[in-house]
């Protein structure tokens, strides 16, 4: 089986996905939608795409795509905590703090603001596709005064030395990454719960809209771990709702109370109802 994932190697999704996939086959893509295209084009059976962060929230760029341009399921759900370290060339190690630029993933330099402020902050901060690609980037360029922010495994992949360690802000900072392609897909991780995840639309004109969307869960006793909106792209002023349900009740309460909001004139587009794999000491 191949897997596709957002690359390149030793990046924070490679990481997950060769933790939740260790016997298959892993293809790396340069974007989420790149990744998403690979399972809709059959170039491989699974993606992996990060979903949401425990600083910077969800990951745009997957929810547009997932809701506007396809229709593949989510078949599960990896939580990898997050550790970033500040990395330079060996060559380098010795007089890292004078470092004139940190490159990195736009939310990997959001998440280590506090470290940067603290000890570069004259820095020129760059963004780069991938953690991983900044880590390649800073192991080919070891004549320059620069440093990466990513992964321990990047590190180790691309012969860097670690001058920072743990530098974000949050000390518990975790991902979720979806696994796309299939409606269940079982991993060697143990599940922690289960979640149905659906995307909401209600009627322009009516009053109170959502408050009676969210009705329908609330006197059903239906727990919502998230809801959050996000532009339908169509007029200014009109959303979809992005809703993250906890599964603690018989599917046939859940499936009611999307049926009472169908009948209130609102869409639902079901995303998944998947299983949640925390991923340890990784």
């Amino acid at each position: 089986m191949k897997v596709g994932y957002l690359g390149p190697e030793a990046s924070f999704t490679h990481n997950a996905t060769r933790t939740a996939f260790p016997n298959e086959e892993l293809v790396s893509y340069h974007s989420i939608p790149a990744c998403i295209k690979g399972v809709e084009f059959g170039e491989v059976d699974l993606g992996v795409v990060p979903i949401e962060n425990t600083i910077e929230g969800s990951v745009n760029t997957t929810v547009d795509y997932l809701f506007h341009q396809t229709t593949i399921p989510v078949g599960a759900e990896i939580v990898l905590p997050i550790y970033q370290q500040l990395m330079v060339s060996k060559k380098n190690q010795e007089r890292w703090l004078e470092t004139t630029k940190i490159m990195s993933h736009p939310q990997a330099l959001a998440q280590s603001q506090e470290f940067i402020r603290t000890y570069f902050p004259l820095a020129e901060l760059e963004a780069t596709p991938s953690t991983a690609y900044a880590a390649n980037f800073v192991a080919s360029h070891p004549d320059q005064k620069i440093a990466a922010i990513a992964p321990k495994l990047s590190a180790e992949t691309y012969d860097l030395e670690i001058v920072g360690k743990d530098i974000q802000d949050v000390e518990i900072n975790q991902t979720r990454f979806w696994v796309l392609g299939a409606e269940k897909i079982e991993l060697p991780i143990q599940s922690e719960q289960q979640k149905l995840t659906i995307a909401l639309t209600m009627p322009n004109n009516m009053p109170g809209a959502l408050q009676k969307a969210l009705s329908a869960f609330s006197w059903r006793d239906i727990d919502l771990s998230k809801i959050e909106s996000r532009p339908l792209k169509t007029t200014l002023g009109e959303y979809f709702f992005l809703i993250d349900i906890n599964v603690q009740k018989p599917q046939l309460l859940l499936d009611n109370a999307l049926e009472e909001i169908r009948l209130m004139g609102g869409t639902v587009k079901i995303f998944g109802n998947y299983a949640i794999h925390p991923i340890n000491g990784v």
